[in-house]
């Protein structure tokens, strides 16, 4: 089945240069897949007029084109021009839409006590729309703008993360839009994620199972230390997603942990809720990762105590109770400290549940003995304890990211007993 081709444009000097992560591409690729759409291409370029014109001309081949930044009313903000240019319309001030910006810049120019005139170039500049164009809201004073151009939807979107995510509801329910999407047809989508495997052993799994069959599309990612295994699904091929998902669900049991989209540290609190403990972490290398991610997820507190972040060796003596001669005996990096700091953080803190983290994230500190890599977890509750270790030789961000995820797996092992 062949799907409409969206092309996607983020523009933003920062991002080439490297000063920033584009998060608007990832979040569109995976908005308009669900939607029935190819995410054929995902084009980054700066704000420079030539490099945007190209990207912008190359992307009206496709069915959608998605833009994001370039809209503010400085100089170097240049989507919407050079849309107009490359589509050949006139640009106009759309009154209406002059009015909304200038009242938000009105009192903008109050705030900061300022003349308003200051701000009527720009104002002029944000209301300025291709013919044919139609405003989608505002955000702040950058509107979302549709666009129909010799059968192209091309929706202008706003480049901070949040204003494009809240303009790109509006613009789904655009008539443009609308009527696109009544052109594609949304594909099934299904999920397995596997810890503790490699990519070359879930690929060779998926060729024993018989590779893709028709209308199924399987793509095989790294992802925070887990591999993922997504399978697109067109209309009318579920019975073919059925066996294959079922097939590799049985070959990768071992390392299989979930079906759904729901992250790691999710599914540990839930899995704490479920049983009615509380979870608590006692970190070194990690320096407060594992407690991070619990609490990036709403609702957390209700599970989640806190963390002791002992770096020092005296700190994990005084606040986790870690034995000075256990310390001196095996070493701060050892399993025998990781399990103390477990158990010290459960009496510490109070917590049914603790995990306790320790390791070399160098780029120093390693020695043949204990290189650079090596991190011992140890994860405690009321009815079982477990230690792992794992030598993971890399920067020591990775080290660090390594470690957060072995601790939480290690927490929802020995909740699940797996």
């Amino acid at each position: 089945m062949t799907r409409p081709r969206a092309l996607l444009v983020v523009t933003g000097s920062e991002l080439v240069r490297g000063e920033r992560t584009d998060r608007n591409g990832p979040f569109l690729a995976r908005e308009i897949l669900e939607r029935g759409f190819e995410p054929a291409r995902i084009t980054i370029v700066g704000d420079g007029e030539h490099e945007l014109e190209a990207a912008l001309r190359e992307g009206l081949a496709g069915d959608l084109l998605v833009t994001s930044g370039g809209l503010g009313p400085t100089h170097d903000d240049r989507t919407v021009e050079l849309l107009a240019r490359v589509t050949g319309r006139e640009l106009r001030v759309d009154e209406d839409l002059h009015g909304q910006i200038e009242t938000v810049s009105r009192r903008v120019a109050k705030r900061l006590r300022r003349p308003y005139a200051d701000f009527e170039p720009g104002v002029r500049k944000q209301a300025s729309l291709p013919d044919g164009a139609a405003s989608v809201g505002l955000a702040g004073t950058a509107p979302g703008l549709v666009l129909e151009h010799e059968g192209t939807v091309v929706v202008v979107l706003p480049g901070p993360p949040g204003e494009l995510q809240r303009l790109w509801a509006s613009a789904v329910e655009s008539e443009p839009m609308r009527g696109l999407l009544g052109r594609a047809r949304p594909p099934g989508r299904r999920v397995l994620r596997l810890f503790g495997v490699s990519e070359s052993a879930v690929s060779r799994a998926l060729e024993e199972a018989g590779g893709e069959p028709e209308g199924v599309e399987a793509t095989i990612c790294a992802r925070d230390f887990e591999i993922h295994v997504d399978l697109v699904v067109d209309p009318g091929a579920e019975g073919e997603a059925d066996a294959l998902e079922s097939a590799l669900a049985e070959s990768l049991e071992r390392w299989l942990f979930a079906r759904d989209e729901r992250t790691i540290e999710e599914q540990v609190l839930v899995l704490c809720r479920a049983r009615g403990l509380s979870l608590a972490t006692a970190e070194s290398c990690t320096g407060g990762l594992v407690a991070e991610r619990l609490t990036r997820v709403p609702g957390s507190s209700d599970v989640f105590l806190g963390a002791i972040v002992a770096y020092a060796d005296d700190v994990k003596a005084a606040q986790l109770g870690v034995p000075e001669a256990l310390i001196r005996e095996h070493g701060s990096v050892s399993a025998e400290v990781a399990a103390a700091m477990a158990s010290g953080a459960r009496e510490r803190l109070g917590a049914e549940v603790a995990v306790g983290v320790t390791g070399i994230a160098g780029p120093g500190g390693g020695t043949p003995e204990k290189p650079v890599g090596l991190c011992y977890v140890a994860a405690e509750t009321p009815d079982a304890a477990r230690v792992v270790d794992f030598s993971y030789p890399s920067d020591r961000e990775a080290v660090r990211s390594r470690a957060a995820a072995a601790a939480l797996h290690l927490v929802r092992r020995l909740l699940t007993q797996t």
